[in-house]
């Protein structure tokens, strides 16, 4: 009887299992057809292009903040004041424009395409005096993506306009990559800077499988086409070749690092370390300390300041596709910068 109720309950928990497994690929064969389909969907998709006029809108806040706080009569004499000041100041107006572009910055740098656009853009419109300063914000993330992220900043420096990137918060690896194209570097005392070097990261399931008599098969042509797998037995050899190629990326980082910033000590900062903003200052990562709140306003006192953006809403199935992706880069992640 025991013996009975035993091998029912096993036949209940492996019918269990297999509806699991099925329902599973069910679900990752969607998020994929999503994925494929939002893709091919966004190529088709134009995003629009999106300008702030920074120092219109400070005026707009300051006055509805001064037409609150204070009475009638004395919010008009001193908005008065404040015009006149303003149109003064218009006279003396620098030649030119400053703009700024947003890049916050995930694991694909999926930002980039955005970017590209802006790029497009800028170097389209530009005029004598034109400067552009980028808010940086990223971690980093893989090596290709973040490569062609850098290249598209570079173009705005080859092009002769005069270019700075802001850190608030942070800017390593893959984002510091970014960062140090820019004529100039500019990081909040907190901000996290640096992080030089690369990872590689794989798990592997070979042991388990062994233990449940699972087979694992892998076809490639070419010697290292795959040197290390989810599911094979590593070979040390394969291991070997693998950070024989990380050292490889590295070199190229340090190399492009030292292209523009040749002042740094790379034996001392391509360490694949990070460091809070006065000590990157004291290192040469930075060149100022300052929020980029702060170093924005005060150019909108002498420059128009414009803030560009390409915005394309994500539908549902992007959305979806998008998250496909997240699951497929936390069980295989590329050499990361």
């Amino acid at each position: 009887m025991a013996l009975s109720l035993a091998r029912r309950t096993l036949r209940m928990l492996l019918a269990y299992l297999l509806f699991l497994a099925e329902s599973a690929t069910v679900v990752v064969a969607s998020l994929l057809f999503l994925s494929w389909f939002s893709f091919g969907r966004k190529r088709g998709k134009g995003a629009s292009l999106e300008i702030t006029d920074l120092g219109q809108r400070y005026e707009a806040r300051a006055t509805q903040l001064i037409r609150q706080r204070l009475s009638k009569k004395e919010a008009k004499a001193i908005l008065k004041q404040r015009k006149k000041a303003r149109q003064q100041r218009d006279k003396q107006e620098q030649q030119g424009c400053l703009y700024v572009l947003d890049f916050k910055g995930d694991l694909r740098a999926s930002a980039v395409e955005a970017l590209r656009q802006e790029v497009d853009v800028l170097l389209a419109a530009r005029q004598e005096g034109d400067r552009v300063c980028v808010r940086l914000e990223s971690g980093g993330g893989m090596v290709n993506t973040y490569g062609l992220a850098a290249a598209q900043l570079l173009r705005l420096r080859e092009a002769g306009l005069d270019l700075t990137v802001l850190i608030d918060s942070v800017a390593a690896s893959g984002g510091y990559m970014m960062a140090a194209v820019a004529r100039r570097i500019v990081a909040s005392p907190f901000a996290l800077v640096g992080s030089i070097g690369v990872i590689a990261q794989v798990p592997n399931f070979h042991r388990w499988l062994k233990e449940h008599n699972v087979d694992f098969e892998q076809f490639t042509a070419g010697k290292y086409k795959r040197t290390v797998t989810l599911f094979g037995e590593n070979t040390e050899e394969g291991r070997h070749k693998l950070r024989e190629e990380l050292g490889e990326i590295h070199e190229q980082f340090r190399a492009l690092i030292h292209r523009y910033r040749p002042q740094l000590d790379l034996e001392a900062v391509a360490t694949g370390e990070a460091w809070l903003g006065e000590r990157a200052l004291d290192l040469g990562l930075v060149d100022e300390l300052a929020t980029s709140d702060a170093w924005i306003q005060r150019v909108a006192e002498t420059q128009k300041v414009l803030v560009l953006g390409f915005a394309a809403r994500q539908g549902l199935a992007q959305r979806l596709g998008l998250k496909a992706q997240q699951v497929w880069e936390g069980i295989w992640a590329p050499p990361l910068t």
